[in-house]
């Protein structure tokens, strides 16, 4: 059966490199554009009976998330026999429970419009929260960015001494132990107190950071607010101070902030598309290789297991 590969526009360069490491052209998908903005897409050639895997984040703006709907809704119509979308960043994955009385639930309803769309499968990188997986009712193949940076983290094992791995919240707590372990190296939990959303009081860690070089670990990176003032605590007493973040948002001066913080170094992937020029302490690893593979799995119908790893 054959299957082939989609891209939304805002993340075609990503799918592009996919497409360029599984060895196969991109699809073409054309756009019916209106005065008003509003737009249709269609496929203009036949999908009736293909495996389709359409790659697109549904990072700010909306529309992004429009189009990806739009795409699938699409490629049902058109009588495709599987529609899997490959999400690298999952947009409104902070919206995973109520933060006030009467607010919303963001990741629950992106979940419902995906399953109403006609979606099949999701493939998924770093949720913000694991539970997001259970808002479906099709599957879902969460994998981990560690895939990417354990060879990183063993290399700067190798070259530097009293190597720690630290969260930035209480909320990544999990994720650094879960890497700590692995490296066999010790822990440190940093706790932030907030004013608002994106706005840190104080912070405060848990754990020995002195002579210590750290590296924090996080899903993504917003404003790099929290990750300054961490690095910024932090560095006080350690020697190096380091980060992994899986999605690099980098909203408003977040590339500013990094470039004049005590960060040495911030590693990302290009799971978002970089809008801005990148601060030079920012190093990017390419998530292509990893989705190309997952899709070659998928489409052979093999176990993802060693993608669920960390």
């Amino acid at each position: 059966m054959s299957h082939i590969l989609f891209s939304t526009r805002s993340s075609l360069i990503l799918a592009e490199k996919i497409a360029s490491s599984y060895d196969e052209a991109l699809g073409t998908i054309c756009f019916l554009e209106f005065k008003d903005g509003e737009y249709e897409p269609y496929f203009d050639e036949s999908i009736r009976g293909a495996n389709v895997f359409i790659i697109g984040g549904t990072f700010p703006p909306s529309d992004n998330l429009m189009e990806l709907l739009l795409i699938c809704d699409a490629a049902k119509r058109s009588s495709a026999y599987n529609i899997t979308l490959l999400m690298p960043y999952y947009g409104w994955g902070r919206q995973d429970r109520k933060e006030k009385l009467r607010g919303s639930i963001g990741a629950k309803l992106v979940a419902n419009l995906i399953v109403a769309a006609g979606a099949s499968r999701v493939i998924v990188m770093d949720l913000h929260t694991n539970q997001i997986q259970g808002f479906f009712d099709i599957p879902v193949d969460h994998i981990y960015a560690s895939n990417i940076f354990i060879g990183y983290l063993q290399l700067m094992k190798s070259k530097r001494k009293n190597l720690t791995i630290a969260s930035t919240d209480l909320g990544g707590a999990k994720r650094a132990k879960s890497y700590a372990s692995y490296l066999e190296t010790d822990v440190i939990i940093c706790y932030k107190e907030r004013k608002k959303a994106n706005e840190i009081e104080n912070m405060n860690c848990i754990g020995e950071v002195k002579n210590k070089n750290v590296i924090f670990i996080d899903d993504m990176v917003d404003t790099a607010g929290t990750l300054v003032i961490a690095a910024n605590f932090i560095k006080k007493g350690a020697c190096s101070v380091r980060a992994l973040s899986t999605h690099p948002v980098l909203s408003e001066n977040a590339n500013e902030k990094i470039e004049t913080s005590f960060l040495d170094e911030l590693v990302v992937t290009d799971s978002i598309p970089f809008k801005n020029k990148l601060s030079s302490k920012i190093k990017v690893l390419s998530c292509a290789t990893i989705f190309s593979d997952v899709i070659h799995l998928v489409h052979n119908k093999e176990s993802l297991s060693k993608y669920f790893f960390i």
